[in-house]
């Protein structure tokens, strides 16, 4: 385990190889589960401004369930999650001409259809989708504490991370930077050189 800033972040991160392969797993992280996505607090009150953006992408299932319950649900342990379809899919999800699940979020995102709508302008999904397959637990002394979520779905990204090269925590640096910051981001990278 390594403490950068207020984050502990294990070796594995920086030693395990990933990098997602759509083409092989058809996005199967936002359809299979015994939950939704992880949500924060504050990415309630943000879908919740952004969701008419959101609504033209989605399945008529997932529109469904979203005016139906809202845009957030409950896990098992009480934690905010994105709502499900069928307790399978995330009610978020849209599948592109290839059947490739994707995030309706994301879509309206990159359209540009989410621009000055929150307070939050760069929203392009939640964090915890963004950082898969990264988990984060938050501890009570103000720390955070990554984990790798090793999924048998994820097998062909751990395949072509190996063959590119690629660790976890280089195929996650975007979102590790919404997350946490550009300066801990290049300081937790150096420091993984040095060991």
């Amino acid at each position: 385990m390594n403490i950068i800033g207020n984050v502990i972040v294990p070796d594995a991160l920086f030693a395990d190889k990933f990098s997602c392969d759509l083409s092989v797993c058809k996005g199967a992280c936002c359809i299979e589960g015994d939950a939704g996505a992880p949500l924060e607090i504050f990415e309630i009150s943000i879908l919740e401004d952004l969701i008419d953006a959101i609504t033209p992408y989605l399945t008529p299932e997932g529109r469904s369930v979203i005016e139906k319950n809202g845009v957030f649900d409950f896990d098992m342990e009480g934690n905010f999650v994105t709502p499900l379809i069928n307790e399978k899919e995330c009610a978020y999800l849209y599948f592109d001409s290839d059947g490739i699940a994707k995030c309706a979020i994301e879509k309206a995102w990159e359209a540009g259809n989410l621009k000055n709508m929150s307070d939050d302008d760069d929203f392009m999904k939640p964090v915890s989708c963004h950082l898969y397959p990264i988990r984060i637990t938050e501890k009570p002394n103000g720390f955070f504490e990554l984990h790798h979520h090793k999924w048998d779905i994820c097998f062909c990204a751990r395949k072509k991370g190996k063959e590119t090269g690629v660790s976890v925590f280089e195929f996650l640096k975007a979102p590790l930077i919404r997350k946490f910051g550009k300066d801990w981001y290049e300081n937790a990278l150096q420091f993984s050189k040095k060991r």
